[in-house]
Formats: structure tokens, C-alpha cells, sequence
């Protein structure tokens, strides 16, 4: 365990001061409740919800009981099944062979599962199914969530039968999203049969084992039920239990049963992988491997946040990527998102990687999923100021650059800086008219302090603002994609107060 916490503090680093936790701290309260008052409101026995930030665990709460016969008050450590965010570990287990070289994602399905090399495609100019389309969901099967979800338990054997009978298509492959736990069910045979142990072995040992997740697995049996959320639904003004399902052939695609504390270090995993950046690699899969999560389809459809602040936000910009929801968010910037539904269970994730946080909710009634409050929570900490952008390093080209801009200004003329000049520079606007500009806006603004900071928008690229005598500047650079990258592209405007 001392070795699985070094691990975790090695993958915090890179997350540090992305979020400034004293006003995570100040927001908990109104968080607390939104999912008290979730929990009550929607009939749910128990909850449990969690904040990870800087690379740890910053906050858990957990609210009524894991079962209704002994009133055991749902914990950290308290095990939910999380139903369809076990797709994640299912589709970073591919990633993890495909950098290994042992399959790609544009490799056809049946390369792996012979059984599928018989299957009736709905036109005769469809496409045959690939890897990447499981994952994304654009496999051309059709959406199953009511059935789907009853499926976990089949034995292996009879889906092999399944499959071999082949299925009716919904559509020709790699032509629209349609959510398929069927699909997820082949990604699941296709681990086992690459890596020649079964589905749930594989996970266990490349994944939860290496993330000190020992209070997670796919068989519920396996833990003492005096853990465990029994799982109910609410019918008939009152709460009946849910069968358990035990883990099958289905289990890729929902079966995954997990606390709070070992999700936390999921969580904390994925996010370790932004940004991009020099360090040794630390966990299970490459950070590489880990943002191709954030890829996937271009099926891109306009969507409403969830949660409260919905149907005032601006639109996001949303697609399925790999086993995450995809979406630019005005407010949030760049969010994966999934939640769970299943019988007996709800659960939802929702990661700002531009931040280095991610909320989660498990509840152990039938899909009573959460995604409201998770993402009201969200929404309480950006308006807390909670949420701070990890801030790219300078590098070295564009600090070169950003000083012959200083100079620029400061001699009214472009020539000052002749040799940090692209050649398209002069070619776009001469001389001539660069010192026209300049004087005119020297005059507005007068001398400036051109030794601020430089905002890098990327390597090669930054914007800045300038405390000038009368006013500010504001500017913004854009380097060449050549060996010495001299600026291409310099504007220079007065900033509005």
C-alpha cells in the first residue's frame, strides 16, 4: 500500500495548484446539499459522492444506508456497482494492448472473434465492423440499455452462440451513434482473446491492481455483504430489492463494483494525464493512451448541461469518445463525462481535465444515475473560483519572440527586430506601414511596460496585455512552423478598460 500511495503522489504532482482547494473547501457546504436534498428527492436508500482534485480525494460524503434491513450507513469504503462507467476501464484495457502493439483500432472485430466473420451487414456496401466503432458506439447495433443491462450475468458459452448466430444491424457500421452494451460485451471477448485470460482477470490485473484498487472487482460475491449497497428501485411508493447479478460475459460493459475510495484513484489517474509534459510515465497505461479517451467519433450534436443551470447555459459541443461523453463546455471547458444505470444502481462521472478535477456519485437506486447534482456541483465550484487552468509553460521560442515584440514597440518600428521576423512578415504589411500603426497607437497609449508575463495558448503561440501610460495593450503572437519559428503573425490593439 506504501508503494500504491508513492504511485498517487507521483500522479498528483503535475496537478498541483490546478485548483485551489480553499474554495473547494468554501463551496462544500451548498455541494452537500444539492446531493442531500438528491438523495431524498429521488428515493434513493443511499449515496455516496466524492471531489478529486490535485491528484487526491478532497472531499466524500456519504448519505443514507447501503441496506434497509440493518440501516448501515453508506460509507467511503461502501461497495455500488457503477454499471456503465465500467466501460472506461473496458476501453483503456484496449488502449493499453493497442500500445503494446497487440491489436489496432482499425483492425475488423472478427480478426478476434471469429464468430462475427458470419454476420449479414444491412447493405452491401457496409463497412464490416472495426474496433474503434465498438468503442465509440457507431458499431451500427442497436441501442439496448433496457436489455442490455440484463445480459450480465450470461455465461460465456452461450454468447459465444450469440454471436456466432449473428444479430440484426441497425444501421451500416461508422455511420451514426447508437449506445450498444452489446458492443462493449465484444470489446470484453476481444481482451480475453488477445490476452488470452478472461475479461475480468485482465482489468484486475493491469488496471485495479496497479491503481491499489482492492476493494473493486466484477464477481460481488466475492465481498462480505456487509460492504456492500444492495441495490433497489423504487416501485409502488416503496423500495424492493433488485436481484444480484453475478459477473458473465456482459460484465465489459456494467459489472464493475467499486467504493469511493478506490474510484477516487481512478479518477485520479485519468486526470494525471494532462497535460502533456516531459515526466516519466507513472501508471498502468501510458498518459498517451489515457487522453485518447477524450477522442472518438465525429458524431457532434449540440447538448444541454446537465443539471439546473442547463437551460440557461450556452450549448455544448458533445460526442462520444472512448467509453466518455465529449464536450466543450463554455464554462467548464473541455468535460468527459458517463453515468450508470443499472438494476439496483445509478452513478455518474464528470472530469475537467483543463482543471484537474473530477466529481463522482454512486447511489444504490435503479437508474438513478445523478448526473443533475454532479454537474450542479461543477457549476458551484467555477463560480466559487474554485476552478483554476493549469497554465502552459513558455517556451523558450516564444520568449524570444515575445521580447522582439517588446522591442518592436518600444522603437516604433519593425526593423528593431528584423532578424525575429518570418518571411511572410514584411510580405504581409511593409515597414511603412507597420510605423504608421505604431506611432498611431504609441499615441494612444504612450510607453508601455512590455516586461509582463507572456500567456502561452501553446508552444508556439501566446497572448499578453501591456500596463502602458495611458491605457493598456493588448497583443498576441504566432510563430512559424520552421526550425527558428520567427514571428508570422504579431497584433497589437488597446485594450478596452
Amino acid at each position: 500500500m506504501r508503494l500504491v500511495a508513492i504511485l498517487l503522489l507521483f500522479l498528483a504532482a503535475p496537478a498541483a495548484h490546478a485548483a485551489d482547494e480553499k474554495k473547494i473547501a468554501a463551496a462544500i457546504p451548498a455541494i452537500d446539499r444539492l446531493f442531500s436534498d438528491f438523495q431524498v428527492e429521488s428515493h434513493t436508500p443511499g449515496l455516496v459522492y466524492g471531489i478529486v482534485a490535485n491528484g487526491r480525494l478532497v472531499h466524500v460524503k456519504g448519505f443514507g444506508v447501503q441496506d434497509l434491513v440493518h440501516s448501515r450507513p453508506v460509507t467511503p469504503d461502501s461497495l455500488f456497482r457503477i454499471a456503465s462507467m465500467t466501460k472506461a476501464f473496458t476501453a483503456l484495457s484496449i488502449l493499453k494492448l493497442r500500445e503494446e502493439g497487440r491489436l489496432s483500432l482499425d483492425d475488423l472485430a472478427e480478426k478476434y472473434v471469429p464468430e462475427m466473420r458470419g454476420w449479414t451487414y444491412p447493405t452491401k456496401d457496409s463497412p464490416r465492423i472495426r474496433i474503434r466503432d465498438l468503442l465509440t458506439h457507431s458499431a451500427g447495433l442497436v441501442d439496448d440499455n433496457p436489455w442490455g443491462d440484463r445480459q450480465t450475468p450470461l455465461p460465456d458459452a452461450d454468447f459465444t452462440k450469440m454471436l456466432a448466430q449473428g444479430v440484426p444491424l441497425s444501421a451500416a457500421p461508422a455511420t451514426h451513434y447508437e449506445y450498444s452494451n452489446f458492443g462493449y460485451a465484444v470489446l470484453g471477448r476481444i481482451i480475453a482473446n488477445v490476452s488470452g485470460m478472461p475479461y475480468r482477470s485482465y482489468v484486475e490485473r493491469n488496471l485495479l491492481g496497479p491503481l491499489g484498487m482492492a476493494s473493486s472487482g466484477y464477481q460481488v460475491s466475492e465481498w462480505p455483504v456487509e460492504r456492500r449497497a444492495i441495490g433497489y428501485r423504487w416501485e409502488d411508493g416503496r423500495w424492493k430489492v433488485e436481484p444480484t447479478m453475478a459477473d458473465g460475459a456482459f460484465g465489459a460493459m456494467g459489472g464493475l463494483q467499486t467504493s469511493a475510495s478506490d474510484y477516487a484513484r481512478w479518477i485520479a489517474f485519468l486526470l494525471s494525464a494532462w497535460p502533456p509534459r516531459d515526466d516519466a510515465e507513472a501508471g498502468p497505461v501510458s498518459r498517451a493512451s489515457v487522453r485518447m479517451l477524450a477522442e472518438g467519433s465525429n458524431f457532434v450534436a449540440l447538448a444541454q448541461r446537465n443539471g439546473k443551470s442547463g437551460p440557461a447555459a450556452c450549448r455544448q459541443a458533445a460526442a462520444y469518445g472512448f467509453a466518455m461523453r465529449v464536450a466543450q463546455d463554455c464554462d467548464l471547458g473541455l468535460t468527459l463525462a458517463h453515468g450508470g444505470g443499472y438494476p439496483g444502481y445509478g452513478s455518474h462521472v464528470m472530469l475537467m481535465p483543463d482543471y484537474g478535477v473530477g466529481i463522482f456519485v454512486f447511489t444504490n437506486r435503479t437508474y438513478n444515475g445523478g448526473a443533475g447534482p454532479a454537474w450542479d456541483a461543477a457549476v458551484a465550484l467555477q463560480r466559487a473560483g474554485a476552478l483554476v487552468a493549469r497554465q502552459r509553460p513558455v517556451t523558450p521560442l516564444l520568449a524570444e519572440a515575445y521580447a522582439a515584440a517588446g522591442r518592436i514597440y518600444a522603437a516604433g518600428d519593425v526593423l528593431a527586430a528584423k532578424e525575429a521576423l518570418a518571411m511572410n512578415f514584411l510580405m504581409d504589411r511593409d515597414a511603412d506601414h507597420w510605423a504608421k500603426s505604431l506611432a498611431a497607437l504609441k499615441g494612444e497609449a504612450g510607453a508601455c511596460r512590455t516586461d509582463g508575463p507572456v500567456e502561452a495558448t501553446g508552444n508556439l503561440s501566446g497572448r499578453f496585455t501591456w500596463d502602458c501610460d495611458k491605457g493598456r495593450v493588448a497583443g498576441t503572437l504566432l510563430l512559424a512552423p520552421t526550425r527558428t519559428a520567427q514571428i508570422q503573425e504579431l497584433k497589437l490593439e488597446m485594450k478596452a478598460p
